[in-house]
């Protein structure tokens, strides 16, 4: 467990979107969240020119990845 600061401004912001959620839930779900967004964002963009299976295929592996090192704690 490591501890963090933030400012009361952030953490405001934490607080009314948590509801019964840990801090470190609400945190991983705006992270992955927002990963998410920028693949798709990527794919869509990648229509355009031909490369959006190339793309998928790499998302795959950032997923796995991620997910990888989110099991492991690293």
């Amino acid at each position: 467990m490591k501890t963090i600061t933030i400012t009361d401004e952030v953490y405001e912001k934490l607080v009314r979107i948590k509801g019964n959620k840990s801090f470190s839930v609400v945190i991983d779900e705006l992270i992955r969240g927002s990963i998410e967004k920028r693949i798709e964002l990527l794919i869509k963009a990648a229509e355009r020119t031909g490369y959006e299976h190339d793309l998928e295929r790499i998302a795959r592996e950032v997923r796995r990845g991620f997910k990888a090192r989110y099991e492991t704690g690293t």
